[in-house]
């Protein structure tokens, strides 16, 4: 009963033209499982999830800053692309300012994720390297951030794991306090949206 109200609650949200693929896909796997061929049925099922991880994605585009320290969102290179294998939903968004730039990548169904718990869970995993390695929380979720040094310019790695999301963030020339332009990440907003 429950799966059933989801469902319906998921097809109200939905546009005109993705509802009725969902639709479609609803009812054709309700037919191929009353017929017994399962593999139509898990055709169709992953079709209506793929739909639903669209929606979502299009939403976590929404919630995530235009402005992002100094840098400003470079929404024409936005993308949103399923994943292949295991993960879900990858959504890209980039920031710009002078030669300040970050790229952040969110992934729905990681398959990092588990390798990347089991190393914040280490209690010595965020004093390495003379500072350049820490462990933070923002919104009570475990970030890693690595700084590093490219072709003379400071970078930065993070990634903070959210369930069975992944948010990746990779920066050029940003020299200013990475932990709080890593706070103004809205990880609750996407975490809420994604898991």
């Amino acid at each position: 009963m429950r799966s059933i109200l989801i469902i319906l609650i998921v097809i109200g949200l939905l546009n005109s033209a993705g509802a009725q693929d969902f639709a479609n896909s609803a009812q054709t796997a309700k037919q191929s499982y009353s017929s017994g061929n399962l593999e139509n049925t898990r055709f169709a099922l992953q079709q209506m999830l793929q739909s639903i991880d669209l929606v979502s994605a299009k939403e976590v585009l929404k919630v995530l800053p235009e402005t992002f320290g100094a840098m400003s969102a470079q929404s024409a290179a936005d993308q949103i692309s399923l994943g292949t294998g295991f993960a879900g939903v990858v959504i890209h968004r980039e920031y710009l300012s002078g030669d300040k730039t970050a790229s952040m990548e969110i992934i729905s169904n990681s398959p990092l994720i588990s390798s990347l718990n089991a190393m914040l869970a280490m209690p010595f995993i965020g004093a390495g390297n003379n500072g350049e390695r820490m462990v933070i929380k923002i919104d009570g979720y475990k970030a890693l951030i690595q700084k590093g040094l490219e072709d003379q310019k400071v970078t930065y790695d993070v990634q903070i794991p959210l369930g069975s999301t992944l948010i990746t963030l990779k920066t050029e020339n940003f020299t200013d306090d990475i932990q709080k332009l890593v706070s103004a990440i809205p990880v609750a907003k996407v975490s809420q949206t994604l898991n």
